[in-house]
This record gives C-alpha cells, sequence and structure tokens, in this order.
C-alpha cells in the first residue's frame, strides 16, 4: 500500500503575486534546475495529509480537541504534534532507565521501556499502514502508553499500589495520564503535555468504573461499554505481540529459558522448525532471532487479515461506529489460543522464575521503603513534593516515586537508610 502522507502537497496555483502597490511580480524562485523554476509549494492542510485515511480512522481535523485550545500545527497534524510532544518529554527519556523484566543494571541488551515502547510503535504502525488508519496516532499511543510505569516493572507498580491502598490506589495507565495531563512541565499555557483526547483515550486501556466517574468524558466509555479507536485497539494488541515475543528472546538471553522448554509451545516450536528446515546451517542467537522474527510476523499478519474480515463484517462508515461496535482489533480464534498459550508459558517459566522473583522482592523493600519513609516525614521530599494539603500528601509521593528511574530509586534508597564514610 503507498503512503501518501508526503504526496498529499497541493501546488500554490498563483503563478504571479501582487505586491503592496498592485503590481504583480513573480513569484520566488525555488528548487530551481537548469534556470527552470518550479511552482511554491503550500503547506498541507490536515485533511491532505490524511486523505489516504480510511473513514472509520480516526483524522485530526475531527478530534475532540484538547483540554486547553491551541492554534492548528502547520506543516504537521495534530497527532503528529502529540507524537512529537511525546518524544521531547521528560518521561519518555526516563524510559530508557526502567525495567521491563530485567532490571536495568542487569544487562545492557535486554529490553528497557524505551526500547518496549518503540518495538510496540513499530509494530502499531505496520498495522495500522495496512488497515488505512492513522499511523501518527497510533504511534503516540504506542510511544505514550509506559510514561507512566514505576521503576522495577510489574513489581514496583505492584508495591506502590499496596501502599497508596488506603489512598486511591495506584495503575500505571492513569499515571500515565497524570504524566500527560498534568506532571509534564514543558510549556508555559499549561501543566502536561495538552494532548488531544484521542491519544489520551488510547493512552486509558484500563480504568475502573469509580476513576471512570471522575474523569468525565475519558471515562465514559468504560461507563457506556463503548470501544476506544481502532488506533487504540491496535496500540493495545501491538504491546502484547511486542512483550511476549520479545521476554521471549530476553529470557533465552539470559539463560532463565531454555529451547527445551520453549519446544511445549506451539507458537514457538512450529516456527523453530520451519526455521531450522529452511537455515539448517545457523544456529544460537541468529536461529533465535529468526524464529522470534517469524513469530512475530505470523501474529502480524493475522491480526491484520482477522480485523480486516470484522471491518468487512461490520462496516464502520465513522469513528462512532468503531466506538459502537465489539472489537474489531482481534486474532483469529486459532492463533490466539496459541498467543494465549505463550503469555502462560512466560507467566509460569520467566515472571515467576525464582531469580526474576529475588529481583522483584528487592524492588518492593526499595518502593515501600522509600514510600514508608517519605510518609512518616514529608520533609525528605523536594520541595515541590511536599503537599500543603497533608491528603494530598500520599498522591504526590506516588508521582515522586512512580517517575524514578531503577538507577535513581535505588540512590534514593541508599541515601535514606545507607551511611556510607565515603
Amino acid at each position: 500500500m503507498t503512503d501518501r502522507r508526503s504526496d498529499d502537497f497541493t501546488l500554490d496555483p498563483v503563478a504571479r503575486r501582487t505586491d503592496a502597490a498592485g503590481a504583480h511580480s513573480a513569484p520566488p524562485i525555488s528548487n530551481a534546475v537548469d534556470g527552470v523554476a518550479s511552482a511554491a509549494v503550500a503547506a498541507p492542510t490536515q485533511q491532505a495529509l490524511e486523505a489516504h485515511l480510511a473513514p472509520y480512522a480516526a483524522h485530526s481535523s475531527q478530534s475532540r480537541g484538547r483540554r486547553y485550545p491551541e492554534a492548528a500545527p502547520s506543516a504537521r497534524t495534530e497527532f503528529q504534534r502529540d507524537r512529537d510532544r511525546i518524544v521531547h518529554s521528560t518521561a519518555f527519556r526516563r524510559l530508557e532507565y526502567k525495567t521491563q523484566v530485567f532490571v536495568n543494571h542487569e544487562g545492557d541488551l535486554f529490553r528497557t521501556r524505551l526500547t518496549h515502547s518503540l518495538e510496540v510503535a513499530q509494530i502499531a504502525r505496520s498495522v495500522a499502514r495496512n488497515l488505512r488508519v492513522n499511523e501518527d496516532l497510533v504511534e503516540a499511543i504506542s510511544l505514550a502508553h509506559d510514561l507512566g510505569h514505576t521503576p522495577f516493572g510489574h513489581a514496583g507498580q505492584d508495591a506502590l499500589n499496596e501502599c497508596m491502598r488506603e489512598h486511591g490506589g495506584f495503575e500505571h495507565n492513569l499515571q500515565s495520564l497524570a504524566v500527560v495531563d498534568e506532571l509534564e512541565e514543558h510549556y508555559g499555557a499549561f501543566n502536561g503535555l495538552n494532548l488531544c483526547f484521542e491519544t489520551r483515550e488510547g493512552i486509558l486501556k484500563h480504568c475502573s468504573r469509580d476513576n471512570a466517574r471522575r474523569l468525565g468524558a475519558l471515562g465514559e466509555r468504560f461507563l457506556e461499554g463503548r470501544q476506544p479507536s481502532l488506533e487504540a485497539q491496535i496500540a493495545n494488541v501491538a504491546d502484547e505481540i511486542a512483550y511476549n515475543n520479545h521476554d521471549v528472546d530476553d529470557g533465552l538471553r539470559s539463560g532463565l529459558l531454555s529451547l527445551e522448554q520453549l519446544a511445549e509451545v506451539e507458537l514457538w516450536q512450529s516456527h523453530y522448525e520451519a526455521a531450522r528446515g529452511d537455515y539448517p546451517q545457523i544456529e544460537g542467537r541468529r536461529l533465535i532471532h529468526e524464529t522470534v522474527r517469524r513469530v512475530i510476523n505470523t501474529l502480524i499478519v493475522d491480526l491484520i487479515e482477522t480485523t480486516r474480515l470484522n471491518l468487512e463484517r461490520y462496516a464502520p462508515a465513522s469513528l462512532d461506529d468503531v466506538r459502537a461496535a465489539p472489537p474489531l482489533v482481534a486474532h483469529s480464534d486459532a492463533i490466539a489460543v496459541q498467543a494465549a498459550a505463550l503469555k502462560r508459558f512466560l507467566f509460569k517459566n520467566l515472571y515467576r522464575h525464582y531469580r526474576v522473583m529475588r529481583m522483584a522482592n528487592k524492588a518492593r523493600r526499595v518502593v515501600v521503603g522509600l514510600f514508608d519513609a517519605f510518609t512518616d516525614d514529608p520533609r525528605l521530599l523536594p520541595p515541590a513534593y511536599q503537599a500543603a494539603d497533608a491528603a494530598q500528601q500520599p498522591r504526590l509521593i506516588a508521582h515522586y516515586i512512580a517517575g524514578m528511574t531503577d538507577r535513581y530509586a535505588v540512590k534514593e534508597y541508599q541515601r535514606l537508610f545507607v551511611i556510607d564514610d565515603n
């Protein structure tokens, strides 16, 4: 499928222009070749930049807008602006030193939250392009979906959630929304990044009914049983494809998983045997990479084909039709069963491996220790996180801890609890 994003520029029909005195003058010469001037190129409209999209896609020109009104961007769409703001955010840079499965110091080649987010975006864009939905929106959602994740991965999130149990709990999707809505400090006119409604909606994959009621329009779909955009649905499934397969890769690299164990997983083993049959001379890391890429390709192609069938079946003519339909982005039944088996395998053999659990226990001690110390004496916090209202203090502590990288959390813990003669 041709990407028309770069082909939709409209040539300026004015061959001559009128100066202030009313006289005609020649247009400025640009891109002249052999003395022949090309016509001036006008900035493309948002509609032109997205003219290739299907009617059921999310269009920037039809966005439900931003929390704080802003002038429309020039030479890019609203969703491209969102993507750019996310990439330039402080929280995005911190993802480089936040755990995916393996804590940052355990090895340079293991995935981090940053590399994971980039891999999700790549998968999601491939799917979006094939389905003629908005690649820029799907990329923005993918890059932002983990901005609120704690240090130490899910172990850190679980520990912080337990600490916040009496104060509204902690959930990283809601924290990601808090990051883009309030916590980033880049712009003079507002807190946060002031992203479009559709981007914020895609970031919020899960939400309790209680929290949904507090979120106004953004929480309505959770109360009404409606779906988010196709772009949000794609980013959600791309997240699972990325972490399942790359956690296999990291698990094998770490030695916590073995090829013998993976032989019981049909989705893996069928592609592993096919790769060995096609390339009998390769082994080791090359064979693993070849297998991983084949599994990912199978999942992506199946997702595109099944979703296309769902689109034909329900025939949404607009984004509103997508919201009213059942979930449309899905795997076929056969592949869904195989993907679920891989997920169960990883939970049992990698995420519950004793070495991972040991690190998770350390992570829990760090997070709980920090939370308790700051709760006992908020004066230990940086001034920006010391609340004037004591009732707000726990949430500010959660914001502070959630924003830490793995290594910063460890250093902060050492500063509070370790006496160093040096």
